[in-house]
């Protein structure tokens, strides 16, 4: 009787864990599987085809002939790195080396998904409010993934992730970096604690969707600052009221003082404001930051304002105090004694108000991976790895990210960055390592190609890869085509002759 024979497991060699895996079963990164006593790739290669977008051409002059309807050439396939596989243990070439005629000039495209350790995401945060300093740390299940970086213009910036959080840290901290990094990637929500104590903020990021900071989802992104404000809505107070003041955890606009007041002619009201001036009718530090009116602390505004000066205001003068998205506003008028009391807001000042908030876009999170391109990803492009450094410098090769546009670093190395919206879903992975993995691919002409010592003897035609399991995804939002000959120095000399 012959006994039943259990099949070997197979030892995955896509990363430096090295799995052993058994028939039917996946590697701890779920991209790897045995199947049969064969090592497959479970994501699907992805290609870039057709597009279901109907376009006008805005010549009206031209013939309709001349012109198909296709900006974006989306007829013409492109293969991402998305499951393409990838090139450990450094010394085998990209798992897809695809070369197709493009407008009568022979190109190749080399596509692989990257391991990448030294990587990360820059999220922009569009809100007025406060939901951390400089440097105060970023946190995920008690563990620390990153730190608040320098604000924008009505936007917070955070910087999660790196190699210090990925491997620099305890076992844990890598986990839950890499974690929160691939879900960012991928667009799910992610929740996040920055700062700690008793200034410690919850914020769901999610790429594309308005923030949701201490459980209350943002709306709007301000238009300007305080003084800005002023300046733009002033003609609109003018003659609706006596002085505006509007709260800004930055700069606080004080209608009455500010340039734009003056050039109208609005005469002084004798208002004093808390904080420190910087010049007339421009006011920092009015309060401390936080999630009230205009970024700050307060719920009151009126907690921003000194007496008012007896020989300047007078009995029934009318104020308006609004934050910078419109969100909060308040009017009032002085009694007798020059105390502001709270009226309903006149009808006169509601557009106004209105306009405010109608001239703030809408707020949402914006993710933006960025990682390194180290010298064994680039040796799985050519055996002279620096050779293909000096070839994007020089325009000569086009970087793009699951075929999105990537802005490629100046300097040293080939450092990219992407925003994951514009990248097919379900682009990245990771590996226990832990590190992430991102599709990156290189396209160029084949003759460049050769020049830079590529692998000539893996280019297959982009006809044989469809006989491969694959799926089809349409041309990004923003109909970026890693083939045109813009992308490339060449074309540029092409021009000029």
């Amino acid at each position: 009787m012959n006994e039943e024979v259990k099949p070997e497991k197979i030892r995955c060699d896509a990363c430096p864990v090295m799995c052993y895996i058994a028939d039917g079963k996946s590697g701890a990164c779920d991209r790897y599987a045995n199947h049969d006593g064969a090592l497959v790739r479970l994501d699907p290669l992805t290609i870039i085809h057709g597009t279901s977008q109907k376009l006008v051409p805005f010549m009206k002059d031209g013939e309709p002939s001349d012109w198909d309807g296709d900006i974006v050439k989306g007829e013409r396939p492109f293969v991402t790195a998305v499951g393409a596989g990838t090139t450990y243990p450094d010394y085998k070439p990209a798992p897809f080396i695809v070369s197709q005629e493009v407008d009568g000039v022979d190109m190749v495209t080399i596509v692989t998904e990257g391991i990448f350790s030294y990587c990360g995401v820059k999220v922009k945060i569009d809100t007025d409010r406060h939901i951390g300093h400089e440097r105060d740390v970023v946190w995920v299940k008690g563990e620390p993934i990153g730190h608040v970086m320098t604000s924008e213009y009505g936007s917070k910036m955070l910087s999660l992730g790196g190699v210090e959080h990925l491997t620099g840290g305890t076992k844990k901290e890598g986990r839950v970096t890499c974690d929160a990094l691939l879900r960012l990637c991928n667009r799910e929500a992610v929740e996040v604690g920055i700062g700690e104590g008793d200034h410690l903020t919850t914020v769901v990021i999610e790429a594309g969707k308005p923030p949701i900071i201490n459980g209350a989802p943002e709306r709007l992104m301000r238009v300007g600052c305080g003084s800005a404000t002023i300046g733009m809505f002033a003609k609109q107070w003018q003659g609706h009221a006596d002085d505006v003041v509007v709260v800004d955890d930055h700069i606080t606009g004080v209608l009455s003082e500010h340039e734009a007041g003056k050039q109208l002619d609005v005469p002084p009201t004798g208002i004093k404001l808390l904080g420190r001036r910087s010049t007339p009718g421009r006011y920092f530090q009015v309060a401390q930051p936080g999630t009230g009116w205009g970024g700050t602390d307060i719920d009151d505004p009126l907690k921003i304002l000194g007496p008012f000066n007896p020989k300047v205001a007078w009995e029934g003068l009318r104020l308006l105090m609004v934050s910078t998205t419109g969100e909060q506003f308040a009017y009032y008028e002085l009694d007798a004694e020059l105390s502001p009391q709270p009226l309903p807001m006149p009808e006169t000042l509601v557009k106004p108000t209105e306009l405010i908030a109608e001239n703030c876009e809408p707020s949402t999170c914006s993710v933006l991976f960025m990682g390194g391109a180290g010298g064994s990803l680039r040796a799985g492009v050519t055996e002279n790895p620096v050779r293909l450094t000096k070839s994007v410098k020089e325009s000569l090769t086009h970087v793009s990210c699951g075929g999105a546009e990537s802005y490629v670093w100046p300097g040293g190395g080939i450092t990219v960055m992407v925003d994951v919206l514009d990248m097919p879903t379900g682009s990245f992975g990771y590996v226990p390592t832990p590190a992430l993995v991102a599709p990156i691919e290189f396209s160029l002409r084949v003759s460049d190609y050769q020049t830079l010592g590529g692998h000539m003897d893996e280019i297959r035609s982009i006809a044989s890869t469809k006989e491969e399991g694959m799926r089809t995804v349409n041309p990004n939002a923003h109909g970026h085509d890693p083939m045109s000959r813009d992308n490339y120095r060449w074309s540029k000399n092409e021009s000029t002759k």
